[in-house]
């Protein structure tokens, strides 16, 4: 790879794009864990936002990241309109029934994934037989992973998480 395994994992925790990670890394792609931080943050935000105020500090504390990239992950599912965050120490709640918010709906606003979740190398050799065909046989395969991934989150709200959490 060219960048040890940590050091791709600094990347994404830092805020690095995925487009920029994937130059440096040589092409290798990987859902970062802004998705699952998302996720985290909202969870933590429901269980605790009738007890305090829930601040990116105190949800950097429980998922163990870095308060800006949880401020980061706020703005974002702030503007897809599924939270709200008071300016200052204000606090972040959750604008939207918990049974309307999917897992896809955060996936879609936190990860960077333009459209296609898989990306391609730049220049396969059309000249080569396996250069020359490998889109004709291998994009119909991503994209139906990549359906399979959009419809299984799709299934799952806030509200199912919730019901799973201990009491």
């Amino acid at each position: 790879l060219g960048i040890a395994k940590g050091a791709f994992a600094c990347l994404f925790a830092t805020g690095v794009c995925s487009g920029c990670v994937r130059r440096l890394t040589g092409g290798f792609v990987q859902i970062s864990t802004r998705f699952t931080l998302a996720v985290h943050s909202l969870l933590y935000i429901v269980r605790f936002s009738g007890d305090c105020r829930v601040t990116s500090k105190r949800v950097a504390a429980s998922t163990g990241a870095n308060p800006v990239v949880i401020r980061r992950l706020f703005c974002q599912l702030k503007d897809a309109g599924i939270i709200m965050v008071e300016p200052g120490v204000g606090g972040a709640s959750v604008v939207k029934n918990y049974d309307e918010v999917t897992l896809l709906d955060v996936f879609r606003a936190v990860e960077s994934t333009e459209s296609n979740l898989f990306a391609f190398h730049d220049s396969p050799n059309s000249d080569c037989p396996i250069g020359g065909a490998i889109h004709e046989i291998l994009d119909g395969e991503l994209e139906a992973a990549q359906r399979a991934l959009e419809n299984r989150l799709r299934q799952t709200t806030l509200q199912d998480l919730l019901g799973r959490l201990p009491s």
